[in-house]
């Protein structure tokens, strides 16, 4: 109990000293200098009066603290809209942040931007863009107390900081972020025409900023914002420690993924395909795996991005063919038959213009013929290509006798029309498609579909995702050329392929072929 007292008072007296320094060095302190004169003349006469009265405020003009005492209440930069400049509202912040940490008070920030701001604007014009900026700061700003601070920070975000209160819970805060939702997105009415913006918000209380400073308060608002923001349009996400973890993490792997490109950290796994018909090997895809001697496996999804930002994705792609021919040159060498191996090819990849150049080398100095490179593409890539430099080099890549995959089918908007004018050779049906088919009648009609369809192109199919013996018989029945997916094998680094092979093979013999009476 004593320990508690003492502890009160020190912070007590803490700020009482920080309280009686700010009256001191600030203007209150002018208030004395009619005590000073009087004392003087009292001691002095006339001669000191005077010389008291003159020289005190030089003295406290030259050392600045009339300055330093009004930086506080000196006017901040607004932009044009009215709304706090990004620097003032940072200021602002911390402001903020230091009083409601010495008061043991409570305060919020939430971070508010418009989904798709680019889109907005070329749809409908940079006026109007501004415009709806202008009515949505109107509009939050009708939605706030009176003493919260709202900031316009960036070109479609705005900032809003509550005043410092004593209760101030999660749910409240969800609470405002969601009336704060609703104000913003009021659609508005432009020369006739009624434009609906939808917003993410990302809130983070003062109590859980990471660091204990108002521009660390603020950023991690932001992060919770680009959470919001993964979700999907319209959503709402608090900050929390484990965004911070995964914040540090990301960074870290940014740092780390271009020594992993060079290191060999970052290489090919392999998941085979087999056809229905025989059973036997009829290909590999080559996946990217990053093994970090600290986190293990990482799978693409988390460096994917780091190496995008990097600007390292056609040295990626290098990296995959490098490790892909070579693969099929050492299972050539051990008397292994794989017909093919597919590489993705990603959309900034096939815009290269020197990409058949670079497939040509490799190709020749691993001595292997084209038909044995399957280029794989999405077909959001095909559906979105339009007749430039990524359609004359799948057309070329075609042409000098590489197969070309179409990814993901089912899930883009690619026509017949265009399937045809990029000589696709097969298509690999989407995952989405071949969960529970077996079970599910819907997916199965959906799937005789694609097959009936490329039946009538003549196309091959793959069906990905193949998780369950049923799901792989029921393809094999309904006439789909090609599987792949855990239920055969998961993706694996290339030294685990050859006890894979031949296990798998040394078990065809015993395995009835399953498509007996399939269907067509």
């Amino acid at each position: 109990m004593q320990e508690r007292v003492w502890g009160f008072d020190a912070v007590a007296l803490k700020k009482l000293r920080k309280s009686f320094f700010k009256i001191l060095t600030g203007p209150p302190a002018l208030a004395f200098v009619p005590a000073f004169s009087l004392a003087a003349f009292w001691f002095g006469g006339e001669g000191a009066l005077l010389v008291v009265a003159a020289l005190v405020p030089v003295i406290y003009l030259a050392s600045g603290s009339f300055a330093t005492g009004l930086k506080g209440i000196t006017p901040y930069r607004t932009n044009s809209n009215g709304l706090l400049s990004r620097a003032a509202m940072d200021h602002r912040c911390a402001e903020i942040f230091e009083r409601a940490s010495d008061e043991g008070l409570l305060s919020c920030i939430h971070v508010v931007e418009i989904d798709n701001y680019a889109d907005v604007i070329d749809r409908y014009g940079q006026a109007a863009g501004d415009t709806i900026l202008q009515r949505m700061g109107e509009q939050l700003t009708g939605a706030m107390r009176d003493g919260d601070l709202i900031g316009h920070i960036g070109d479609a975000r705005f900032a809003i900081c509550t005043s410092p209160v004593r209760q101030l819970s999660l749910e409240l805060c969800i609470q405002l972020a969601s009336r704060l939702q609703v104000a913003a997105e009021e659609p508005v009415s432009i020369d006739g025409t009624v434009i609906y913006a939808s917003v993410c918000i990302g809130f983070c209380q003062h109590s859980r900023a990471p660091v204990h400073t108002g521009a660390d308060w603020l950023h991690a608002a932001g992060i919770a914002l680009r959470q919001a923001q993964a979700r999907g349009p319209s959503s709402i996400r608090a900050f929390s420690e484990q965004m911070h973890t995964e914040t540090q993490t990301r960074r870290a792997l940014h740092e780390d993924v271009v020594a992993a490109l060079d290191s060999g950290e970052i290489a090919a796994w392999f998941q085979p395909q087999i056809s229905t018909d025989t059973g036997k090997i009829s290909g590999f895809e080559a996946l990217a795996r990053w093994t970090h001697p600290v986190r293990g496996v990482i799978p693409p999804a988390e460096f994917l991005p780091a190496i995008e930002a990097a600007g390292l994705i056609e040295r990626l792609a290098e990296v995959m063919m490098h490790h892909s021919f070579r693969a099929l040159k050492k299972w050539d060498a051990a008397g292994i038959e794989v017909p093919q191996i597919g590489v993705n090819f990603t959309g900034s990849e096939l815009g290269n213009p020197r990409l058949l150049e670079k497939v040509e080398w490799e190709l020749d100095r691993f001595e292997l013929t084209p038909d044995r490179l399957a280029v794989e593409v999405l077909e959001t890539v095909v559906a979105g290509a339009p007749d430039d430099v990524i359609t004359r080099n799948i057309n070329a890549l075609g042409a000098l006798g590489c197969r070309i995959d179409l990814d993901d089918f089912g899930t883009g908007n690619a026509s017949i029309a265009s399937i045809r004018r990029f000589s696709v050779s097969r298509i690999k049906i989407d995952r989405s498609f071949v969960m529970k088919a077996d079970r599910d009648p819907e997916q199965q009609r959906m799937i005789g579909a694609i097959l009936t369809m490329a039946e009538r192109l003549g196309l091959e199919t793959l069906a990905e995702g193949v998780e369950t013996v049923g799901e792989h018989v029921l393809l094999a029945q309904l006439g789909c050329d090609h599987v792949q997916g855990f239920g055969i094998a998961r993706p694996m680094p290339f030294d685990q392929t050859f006890d894979w092979m031949h296990a798998h093979n040394a078990k065809l013999t015993d395995m009835p072929q399953i498509m007996q009476g399939r269907m067509k």
